[in-house]
């Protein structure tokens, strides 16, 4: 009898042990960012392979060991900026992301920096093997992702700038890297640059109170709700604007042309959207242009995939 309840207590207790550690694995995960980077990663390979390399092989790019060394540098350094983010708005998340904080807690917060610290090292490491060019952009990089998270975030339209800035950051690496310049890859920027910032001041209207009480200074928290309308609504405005130009004056063809021509319903909707003030309504407009930005991804593969057949 004594066996039995002492065998039932080691299973009760392993099993215990091991949903610990699965869980302290995916308050990892999402401390980390880690579906963010998973994504970013992608649209990396992506945009280089189908939009910035125009001269290589399929052959020839998977062997460019330097590629994808600079693409593992930005993994690492989107990982760990992801840790420091959640590390200084640990208080904040507690009421704007309650699931997610109550995973992380099977981690100390020690620990998510010594996989910060792990994480910049290697990331800064393997870029110095790669050149001493390479090292300063990604030293640059990761200064202004911990700037960002203890300084930047808290001051009005730079919290939105920096932030849609750093994600662009390695898309702008990877340009320069194979100096793809033309005005076709502008306006694209300028798209994605529009796109970003309306999510990210979208996201800051669902947060607007819990911003404001922890000392972010937010344009939704700073201006009027109706001013904040105006400007997501010109911001929109001015994305349907460029998607025009991409149509009309840079030949742009295949699935790419139409992700534009259909982007611009997607805007529209967006706007007839935020005419309303619900909470709900933007929500859904938060989504869709997350969902739209997957979509370009995907369309500039399809589209790269059809180019190289």
């Amino acid at each position: 009898m004594g066996s039995e309840k002492e065998s039932f207590q080691h299973k009760n207790y392993i099993q215990k042990s091991l949903f610990y550690r699965f869980s302290q694995f995916v308050g990892f995960l999402l401390g980390a960012r880690f579906f963010v980077a998973a994504l970013l990663t992608f649209a990396l390979y992506v945009s280089t392979f189908f939009l910035f390399n125009q001269e290589e092989s399929f052959r020839k790019f998977v062997f460019d060991f330097r590629v994808h060394g600079i693409i593992f540098c930005t993994v690492l350094s989107i990982l760990a900026g992801g840790i420091i983010n959640q590390f200084y708005d640990f208080e904040k998340d507690h009421i704007v992301k309650p699931f997610r904080t109550r995973v992380q807690s099977f981690i100390k917060q020690k620990y998510f920096l010594y996989a910060y610290l792990a994480l910049t090292v290697i990331s800064l490491g393997v870029a110095s093997f790669i050149s001493y060019r390479v090292l300063i952009f990604f030293v640059v990089y990761q200064f202004f992702m911990w700037f960002y998270s203890h300084k930047l975030s808290r001051i009005l339209i730079l919290n939105n700038l920096t932030f849609v800035s750093l994600t662009l950051y390695p898309f702008f690496g990877m340009m320069v890297y194979y100096q793809t310049f033309s005005r076709k890859i502008f306006l694209m920027a300028i798209f994605l640059f529009l796109i970003l910032l309306c999510i990210d001041i979208v996201k800051d209207t669902l947060t607007k109170s819990v911003d404001k009480s922890f000392g972010y200074t937010t344009i939704p928290n700073y201006f009027k709700s109706k001013n904040t309308k105006i400007i997501l609504i010109s911001l929109l405005m001015l994305t349907m604007a460029v998607s025009m130009k991409l149509i009309i004056k840079t030949g742009i063809s295949g699935f790419m042309s139409y992700y534009f021509i259909g982007g611009l319903f997607m805007m529209i909707i967006c706007i007839y959207l935020l005419l309303n003030s619900s909470r709900r309504a933007k929500f859904f407009t938060l989504n869709i242009l997350r969902f739209w930005v997957f979509i370009g991804i995907i369309a500039m593969l399809l589209n790269g995939i059809e180019g190289k057949l």
